[in-house]
């Protein structure tokens, strides 16, 4: 099973879910919002902003292939970026963190471990450009794929609560504690086997 973890564009914009790729619920304050959906231009306003965070702050998105059929995604952006985070009773976002706003993977594709690779893909991405965390907005009381995450998960992939709320906790993940132990292994290990190849060259003939 081949799988790939490409950062989103307005090229392949259109390999969200259809509900998602007109969906603003983050991108825009809830009155823009609700008027976008009724005058039937959230899909624009959907690419607009994907564009518009593109140019001035950079990859924003990563969208997950697994046999080159799109079976995921998440979506992250500074607070500044996100309007609709002013709307909730556990906001602001620290100013050190970006926002994870939200991920879906497909119903025949959980379980298998995707949304810990895409945290820790978009972890990685964050660290390379000196962010210290990602904080989201969880939901306790979720039922069903929404726009936000539920509270659960987040814990699950390694957020830690930092402002309780018994809807909308505030979830931080520190990303330098997203480098897995495996991958402290894999290095170690190409350390290890690095040296055992040097090593014939030192010794005499």
């Amino acid at each position: 099973m081949g799988r790939r973890l490409v950062p989103l564009t307005l090229d392949n914009l259109p390999d969200l879910p259809q509900r998602c790729r007109s969906c603003v619920f983050w991108e825009l304050d809830p009155v823009s919002g609700e008027a976008a959906v009724k005058a039937g231009t959230a899909a624009l306003e959907k690419e607009a902003w994907i564009s518009a965070v593109l140019l001035d702050w950079g990859s924003c998105g990563r969208i997950v292939y697994v046999d080159d059929i799109p079976v995921g995604f998440v979506l992250y952006a500074p607070p500044a970026y996100v309007p609709r985070s002013t709307a909730f009773p556990t906001s602001p976002v620290s100013p050190d963190a970006v926002q994870l706003m939200t991920s879906f993977i497909m119903p025949g594709y959980q379980g298998q471990g995707l949304g810990r690779v895409m945290v820790q893909t978009v972890a990685k991405d964050l660290l390379r450009r000196g962010f210290k965390a990602i904080e989201a907005f969880g939901d306790a009381r979720w039922k069903e794929p929404a726009c936000l995450l539920p509270a659960d998960h987040l814990l699950a992939v390694g957020f830690k609560t930092v402002r309780p709320h018994p809807r909308y906790p505030r979830l931080r993940l520190e990303l330098r504690s997203t480098l897995s132990w495996k991958e402290d292994v894999e290095m170690a290990l190409d350390r290890l086997l690095g040296a055992v190849q040097k090593e014939p060259a030192l010794r005499p003939l």
